[in-house]
């Protein structure tokens, strides 16, 4: 049986907050003062809180069950995540830019999609589908696939985190005939007049089925991340939507939750959230924190930590200094 949860504690993912961005000196401070580390390895969102809550994170399937949070409803078929990508090419290597969020609106994604459909899907044996702004492939018997997504590749070569083991060849194959048919598109062409970075392939990753539906506890998650909300409605977990303050959070939670700002949130969203979880912690009404900035910045912050007067600075949050 899966152990609890620690329900005095809650895990919040954040925006990036190295580098200087953070501009009240007391939120820095405070910050300073807690285990403050730099995480060496990129890892998405919901493998690093399930990391802190104590859950293995799933080795396939994550594209059903981004599909599941987006629709509710559990996928009964293979599939994975399509997520369009820019491969720039440098002196050594290929570069990696994801193109997530609304840097490619569906009045783009659907026509490349689309296209894809026609000219691959009518012959191969692959679908090629929309959901809003998210991309997905299916496939009867599936491949390999990438095991992470395109936000945690980004400006890195993919090809540490490319698949390995059976049915490789079908995933290069594949990769070959996405970017000789997206090539010379007239959406890529479009963004390429207009000084954007063009759609010339797909990151494929998270193929899979979704799990059957089982009951386990967790502690109540409140964000717009469909694939966080998929895992949860996997386990018949309590989902929110982000209700836009961490005071909205504590109203519907019992103790402790999961949190996530949207990718959109600006600094001032930020300071914000950390106000309010600094008053959480202060008033006991939260025993622990552990934030997650999409940086890679990993705060573990308890109230004796306000013990460390001598602690006012850290160089991970200082700005970078100028060449």
């Amino acid at each position: 049986m899966t152990e609890s949860y620690d329900k005095n504690s809650s895990v919040v993912v954040l925006p990036a907050a190295g580098h200087g961005r953070l501009r009240d000196r007391a939120l820095a401070s405070w910050l300073a003062q807690s285990d403050l580390v730099r995480t060496a390895t990129p890892v998405d969102a919901l493998a690093s809180v399930l990391a802190e809550i104590g859950r293995p994170a799933p080795t396939s399937g994550q594209a059903a069950l981004r599909m599941w949070g987006q629709t509710g409803d559990r996928p009964a078929t293979w599939i994975a995540a399509a997520d369009p990508v820019y491969l720039e090419p440098q002196l050594d290597r290929l570069c990696l830019h994801a193109l997530d969020g609304g840097q490619v609106p569906v009045a783009e994604l659907g026509p490349l999609i689309d296209h894809l459909q026609r000219t691959l899907g009518s012959r191969s044996g692959y679908g090629f589908a929309c959901i809003g702004t998210a991309a997905y492939l299916t496939c009867q018997h599936g491949i390999a696939t990438a095991g992470v997504p395109a936000g945690v590749v980004d400006q890195r070569a993919p090809d540490e985190f490319l698949p390995r083991g059976d049915n490789v060849a079908s995933h290069r194959r594949l990769l070959s005939e996405i970017e000789m048919a997206l090539h010379e598109h007239e959406v890529n062409l479009a963004r390429i007049a207009a000084g954007r970075q063009p759609v010339n392939s797909l990151w494929i990753w998270g193929g899979g089925v979704a799990p059957e539906q089982q009951t386990e506890p967790q502690p109540p998650l409140f964000s717009d991340d469909p694939l966080l909300a998929g895992y949860w409605r996997s386990r018949t977990g309590l989902v929110e939507p982000w209700p836009g303050s961490i005071a909205g959070c504590l109203d519907v939670a019992v103790a402790g939750f999961v949190a996530t700002l949207p990718d959109s949130a600006g600094v001032d969203e930020l300071e914000a959230c950390l106000h309010e979880l600094r008053i959480a912690l202060r008033s006991h009404r939260l025993s622990k924190l552990v934030l997650l900035f999409r940086d890679g910045l990993r705060a573990e912050v308890h109230r004796a930590h306000a013990l460390r007067v001598w602690r006012r600075n850290s160089d991970l949050l200082a700005p970078q200094d100028k060449a």
